[in-house]
């Protein structure tokens, strides 16, 4: 809402008429009518009195919004409404529109019995406004009298056919006055280099407070930075959108995110560019064609990078580097961060934010790091504005509050539904006393490995696969096999650090629980090692209505104790521990989440083990294939296999 009453409208339109009047170029051919209105300074016409304005309103049956009304007052119509509009009626022209243009019956048409109440007053809009516009470039300005707000403004609605969106709306005739000169503000500001320099005291203003904004938002003042860049930007001043996308970019809003007129500058180049060509990457589907567009001003050296820098952020080696000091919080995170131990990772580099040096003034944060396939996934939108909250490039300010650790510390969080609901089943590893690099070697199947044990395109051996996200786990589980059978079950697990002296092997995809085939990876994970470990495997959730849960623990080669609930029954074996005794979670099993995050904390509180869920979940970790956790089958047993050619 604009309070009409105290808008200065005869400042306001003879500032416009001079600035478009000084815009023009020296020996530019005018028409007749833009000459006299260069001459005169003024882009508008006579004052319309109350009672012009009055006869109008009689005509049309209706009391014009106050808005309108004071601006009638001071001109009767208005040429040159933005860069579209040429003519703007005043009282003599406005009419109801009636759907002259025939927009009505086109908007209808896309209309079904499903359409929403606003949909289908969208597209009334056409029979009941009232049109503003005398002459445009397809352009239609409508005020709607059945859009009015408590001070009897009525909105403003513009469409362009060219657009191919829907009509936009302003709240009302001020806002769109002053919308549609933000908009001659940006078309004069992108002109082309043999017109004038557009400069005049709002263009300086702008600009100054541009500047200001930079500097609050590297003292940590983001909010009311990006306000002001955005209103910059409005008017098209060149440094507000680069300066404005990378406070976006840290928060998560990627849209339109293109570092514009910065990641050109070779200075800025080397840190807006990886993230902007990892977002390209994460939507184009191997469609290059629009990374120029992306890259608008990039020259054949700066798209030969872009491309290198793909190929780099496709294939996971594309690596983040700073120097100084931050530059080694960035490997100290990186290290942190591979093994899962996202929260530590994120403290470190806010810890070492302050002593970050920007590639130049324009430089409001680090953003390279967005497209490492280890540390871009540490992003949240509430650790973006910790960032930005947080004073760096040698500007002072009061440092924010830490954002609250992602991951629990437990294990009961895989009793949580996930989005999607896709996790029903899993399975892990806890191996004590192990760092997760030799993982691979206590449960992969180094026979599968060829010489040395190397690993093979499928991960098989004592090399860690680059780290992966949990869905490219899941698809490159599947994607490069080339045998099935019934009987071998090799999952490919992520591996990590699963708290104090713990590391854990994960599945969140496995394959169907068969206990009569089943043999627990424990003893081969401790064989010869003089440490133990725990697998769990659980179904509670699983569909189909056969739940399961197994665990089994065992120590230097020989399984200490398990039991295995399904299909009702539970069969155990050793000593087991009071607080996993599997009586006291199945009594009632319709209950499955409650018995699944019970037997989950009993777990985590019995060896002290956590596993990092937002790692899991939405990071990426190394991958290695373990030795199959099914038996081979025996004498008599049948199964089937499928070899792919």
């Amino acid at each position: 809402m604009t309070d009409s009453t105290a808008f200065d409208w005869r400042s306001f339109l003879l500032k416009w008429s001079g600035e478009w009047a000084d815009s023009l170029a020296e020996g530019k051919t005018l028409s007749e009518r833009d000459e006299t209105a260069r001459g005169a300074r003024w882009l508008g016409f006579p004052a319309a009195s109350e009672e012009r304005i009055a006869a109008m309103e009689e005509r049309l049956g209706r009391r014009m919004p106050p808005s309108y009304r004071e601006f009638l007052k001071v001109s009767d119509g208005w040429r040159h409404a933005g860069g579209f509009v040429y003519l703007l009626t005043g009282t003599e022209d406005a009419r109801w529109h009636n759907n002259a243009s025939g927009l009505a019956d086109t908007f209808e048409a896309y209309l079904d019995e499903t359409a929403e109440p606003e949909q289908r007053r969208e597209a009334d809009l056409w029979r009941r406004a009232l049109q503003l516009d005398v002459e445009s470039d397809v352009t239609r300005v409508l005020l709607d009298p059945e859009d009015v707000d408590e001070d009897g403004e009525w909105a403003v609605y513009t469409w362009s056919s060219w657009l191919a969106e829907p009509p936009a709306r302003h709240a009302d005739f001020t806002a769109f006055m002053r919308d549609v000169y933000r908009e001659f503000h940006s078309l004069q500001a992108h002109r082309s280099d043999e017109e004038p320099e557009f400069v005049n005291d709002t263009t300086r203003t702008l600009d100054a407070q541009v500047e200001e904004a930079r500097l609050e938002a590297l003292r940590g003042d983001w909010e009311q930075a990006a306000k002001t860049l955005d209103e910059a930007k409005g008017y098209g001043r060149p440094r507000a959108a680069g300066l404005g996308d990378q406070l976006r970019r840290l928060l998560g809003q990627t849209h339109l995110v293109y570092f514009d007129g910065l990641v050109t500058d070779p200075r800025y180049t080397p840190d807006l560019l990886p993230p902007l060509v990892a977002e390209h990457a994460k939507h184009s589907y191997r469609d290059d064609s629009t990374l120029r567009f992306h890259l608008r001003g990039a020259d054949d050296d700066l798209m030969a990078q872009a491309h290198a820098t793909l190929g780099r952020v496709r294939d996971g080696s594309y690596r983040y580097t700073e120097t100084g000091p931050f530059g080694e919080a960035v490997e100290r995170a990186r290290e942190l961060a591979r093994w899962g131990d996202s929260d530590s990772a994120w403290r470190t580099l806010m810890n070492a934010l302050p002593l970050w040096e920007p590639l130049g003034p324009d430089h409001l944060a680090p953003l390279g790091w967005l497209a490492d396939p280890v540390l871009g996934p540490l992003l949240t939108p509430e650790r973006g504005r910790e960032l930005l909250s947080t004073p760096r490039a040698g500007q002072t300010g009061e440092a924010p509050e830490p954002t609250a650790d992602l991951d629990p510390g437990d294990l009961a969080w895989l009793a949580e539904p996930d989005r999607g609901n896709n996790r029903t089943s899993y399975r892990f590893v806890l191996v004590e006393g192990a760092e997760p690099e030799e993982l691979p070697g206590r449960l992969a199947d180094e026979a599968e490995g060829g010489e040395g044990g190397e690993a093979d395109g499928d991960g098989y051996g004592t090399v860690l696969n680059q780290p992966m996200t949990f869905w490219e786990l899941h698809d490159r589980s599947t994607r490069n096999r080339r045998e099935f059978s019934s009987y071998d079950d090799r999952p490919l697990m992520s591996v990590g650090r699963a708290g104090t002296g713990w590391s854990f092997a994960f599945d969140g995809h496995p394959a169907p629980f068969d206990r009569r085939r089943f043999v627990s990876p424990a003893p081969a994970a401790t064989a010869g090692a003089g440490t133990r470990a725990v697998v769990v495997w659980s179904g509670l959730r699983a569909p189909g209505g056969k739940p399961f849960f197994h665990l089994s623990v065992a120590q230097d080669g020989i399984e200490q104790y398990a039991f295995t609930y399904a299909e009702g029954e539970i069969q155990r074996s050793g000593d087991l521990p009071p607080a996993l005794e599997p009586s006291q979670f199945f009594g009632d099993v319709e209950d499955r989440a409650v018995a699944e995050r019970s037997l989950l904390e009993a777990v985590a509180g019995e060896f002290g083990a956590s596993l990092p869920r937002h790692a899991i979940v939405n990071g990426r970790l190394h991958t290695f294939t373990t030795r199959s956790w099914t038996r081979p089958p025996r004498h008599g047993e049948t199964y089937a296999v499928v070899r792919l050619s």
